[in-house]
């Protein structure tokens, strides 16, 4: 089984609740029905208008969210028809093929199929700074950074697709694409988002703590941040 992410945009003439209620009904049942073993939808919804301020748009137009498709097969000929039905249910698409690691599994708050998942879905689209190699990046960030990440904010899933390869014409070249699921209150209030809610020595240390980890394997002026609503429709199998 393989994971396909497809970015997607909106076509401008949709309005955003019709396009996000769109994806997590419409596109959800098609790619079902063409047999996907899991599909999951990451969206911005109006839930997610308060998170707006946490935003860093360096790819323009900026992203809509994802759609996450588990496929028997992504070589080109299979996966076809799934790109079809995206295609067709967005303005843009850029389709890849990631391998999935899931440092934190979302037992706190577990998603109900069909439901927006509690909180919110932080998505990250990392490019590798040309200063290191591709093994040295994977290293800083799995085996360094991972932690850091872990002990500096409240986060309740963290997802890590490296990107093997781009599916689509066009596709911008991101090397990963990261999920983070955090409380509601993390929105708006920095000390939630850090783990420090009432604690601004604690909020101060662990913000400084994950700025210098970031720095040493992201250039912020190539990545890019957008809040989502989660909606998990069918969870892959294991």
């Amino acid at each position: 089984m393989e994971k396909v992410v497809y970015v997607v945009w909106r076509d401008a003439r949709t309005e955003p609740e019709a396009f996000a209620r769109r994806l997590r009904t419409e596109l959800a049942q098609e790619l079902l029905a063409l047999g996907a073993r899991g599909v999951q939808v990451n969206v911005v919804d109006a839930a997610v208008a308060p998170a707006a301020g946490l935003r860093q748009a360096n790819t323009l137009p900026h992203m809509d969210g994802l759609v996450s498709v588990w496929v028997d097969s992504a070589i080109a000929s299979l996966r076809r028809p799934f790109d079809d039905v995206v295609q067709a249910a967005t303005g843009r698409m850029a389709g890849y093929l990631v391998t999935e690691s899931r440092p934190i599994p979302n037992t706190r708050h577990p998603a109900r199929l069909g439901e927006r998942t509690t909180g919110f879905s932080q998505l990250a689209f990392l490019r590798r700074p040309p200063r290191l190699t591709h093994e040295a990046w994977l290293d800083t960030w799995h085996n360094h950074h991972t932690q850091v990440a872990i002990d500096t904010q409240d986060t309740f899933l963290y997802v890590q697709n490296v990107v093997v390869r781009a599916l689509t014409y066009s596709a911008p070249p991101f090397d990963a694409i990261v999920e983070e699921g955090f409380p509601e209150a993390a929105m708006t209030d920095p000390q939630a988002f850090f783990d420090a809610r009432g604690d601004e020595a604690k909020f101060q240390r662990n913000l400084a703590a994950m700025m210098e980890s970031c720095n040493r394997f992201i250039d912020f002026d190539k990545i890019d941040v957008v809040p989502s609503s989660e909606y998990v429709i069918l969870a892959p199998a294991a």
